[in-house]
């Protein structure tokens, strides 16, 4: 048997792991002192490797006894271990949370190039909830988006974009639209917001390829297709009493949840309906100048905007059951009922009781959140000049005798006088006088055929100048424009805006 000698340093280290008895113990059986054949081990061997062991617990007890002798030592041990411990915990805590913060920034930043999670404070709650009634757009003959990305990319924006069009901000340096006084008719002032470009070219879309598609009521004459304040006036021609009334603050009375909640009717998901209604709408600003800075601070709800393509139509929308109540109302009464806009117009014979009606109508405008303004209830009975929307309907469609006596003197002045010094309605002269022709040339074509050729005659005449957008072939040539060619009266008048109501 091969001898395998221990260095000193090795024996010292297997004495003091177990005792001086059993390591000769172990080196006896090791070198063949101790065989096989001895058989098992006697009492003086297992005494001896129960001394070891109990020698060992016994160190280790005296070891213990030392430490807790010492109670400072000790709790300075279990401090050091305890903060070596937190240390630790709060190391791997750190990076953990670091590492979710990381993972949920990454995962919102994801989100974001392909949902609209967040469009302001008051009116994000319900971007949740993305469930389409599909039976309700389909009856309704509307489009469907199953998200924002597919109503985005119909509408040929991206998300980005979108989102920026519907963000409802408190505070911006950014406003979507340009906002401007008009003259009323009446007296006084109106102020349009006009959309800006990008916000403008969305909203035509949403009008385009939703709002059109929805089908008003039959008394609806304003802002439809087919319709005008011809069509409104042609109901109340000849009839003994004319009641007509005008709906206060129309536009600024529709706010953004009464929009909201239209869509959603109409089976659009409340998130769809969400960005739709806040793309139409408008927040009520006050311009804040601070610091050379320009602030748009918002001071109250979101409505609909005078001067936006989709404030007639959502309004149109909108008034379907007070057009049907007040339809209901004017057949009880033996009446005709039409609106155009916030116009509103009753006929009927002597019998009706005009104060009466009154009465009911602005009981009925209560009701679907309307108030008639007080200042502008007409009654008109016959014998006295009946207008409807600018329009005269005693016995025919006509215009205003006086009005049309003091255009033609106009007409006739300009070709004596100097024509910078004259004034037709709010516009450039030359733009008032076209749009007033093609008013009298819709509601009574012969009288307006007439004025036409006049008018054309002061154009050839070089004595009114014609507008930039009536002359596409001025730039080319500088002679007098042909009456065969260049007609400077615009026959279609789809291209106006909205709100230029003659």
């Amino acid at each position: 048997m091969a001898d395998t000698k221990l260095t000193r340093q090795q024996i010292y280290d297997r004495i003091r792991e177990t005792s001086k008895e059993e390591f000769i113990l172990e080196e006896m059986k090791r070198l063949g002192f101790w065989g096989k054949k001895d058989g098992d081990p006697s009492v003086p061997e297992l005494l001896i490797k129960k001394e070891t062991e109990l020698q060992n617990e016994l160190s280790k007890l005296w070891e213990e006894k030392r430490k807790y002798q010492n109670k400072e030592a000790v709790l300075k041990e279990m401090r050091i271990k305890r903060m070596a411990e937190a240390k630790l915990k709060r190391e791997e805590t750190k990076k953990k949370k670091e590492q979710q913060r990381f993972e949920k920034a990454a995962a919102w930043q994801q989100k974001k190039t392909t949902e609209i999670i967040y469009l302001g404070e008051a009116v994000s709650a319900d971007l949740n909830y993305a469930e389409n009634k599909i039976e309700t757009l389909q009856k309704n003959n509307l489009p469907i988006f199953a998200n924002e990305t597919e109503l985005a990319t119909a509408m040929g924006v991206d998300l980005k974009e979108l989102r920026f069009l519907a963000f409802d901000r408190k505070v911006s340096t950014v406003s979507h639209y340009r906002k401007f006084y008009m003259a009323k008719k009446s007296g006084g002032k109106r102020m349009i917001s006009a959309p800006m470009p990008r916000l403008k070219k969305a909203q035509h879309w949403i009008l385009e390829n939703i709002l059109n598609k929805v089908p008003l009521h039959d008394a609806v004459n304003g802002f439809a297709l087919n319709r005008s304040i011809v069509t409104n006036a042609q109901p109340h021609i000849g009839k003994d009493l004319v009641l007509n009334m005008d709906v206060k603050d129309f536009f600024p009375s529709i706010h953004f949840k009464r929009v909201k909640g239209l869509l959603e009717k109409l089976g659009f998901s409340q998130k769809i309906a969400t960005i739709i209604a806040l793309i139409c709408t408008e927040a009520v600003t006050e311009e804040v100048a601070i610091d050379g800075k320009n602030y748009f601070v918002q001071k109250d709800n979101r409505v609909l905007p005078q001067g936006a393509p989709c404030s007639p139509a959502i309004t149109n929308i909108l008034c379907f059951k007070l057009d049907k109540r007040l339809q209901g109302l004017a057949a009880k009464l033996n009446c005709n009922y039409t609106r155009y806009a916030d116009d509103v117009t009753f006929s009927g014979s002597k019998t009706v009781n005009a104060q009466q009606l009154v009465w009911r109508i602005k009981k009925i405008m209560q009701d679907e959140g309307f108030t008639v303004h007080p200042d502008k209830i007409r009654i008109m009975r016959k014998g006295t000049q009946q207008e409807v929307t600018g329009v005269v309907v005693n016995k025919q469609l006509n215009v205003s005798r006086k009005k049309l006596r003091a255009f033609r003197a106009l007409l006739h002045n300009i070709k004596t006088k100097d024509s910078n010094t004259m004034q037709w309605g709010a516009g450039s002269l030359s733009n008032s006088i076209i749009g007033y022709a093609n008013f009298v040339k819709m509601v009574n074509p012969v009288k307006g055929e007439k004025i036409k050729q006049t008018i054309i005659a002061l154009f050839q005449n070089n004595l009114l100048q014609v507008p930039v957008s009536h002359q596409p072939s001025v730039k080319k040539q500088n002679t007098a424009l042909p009456s065969d060619k260049i007609n400077p009266i615009k026959e279609d008048d789809s291209d106006k805006p909205w709100w230029n109501v003659v």
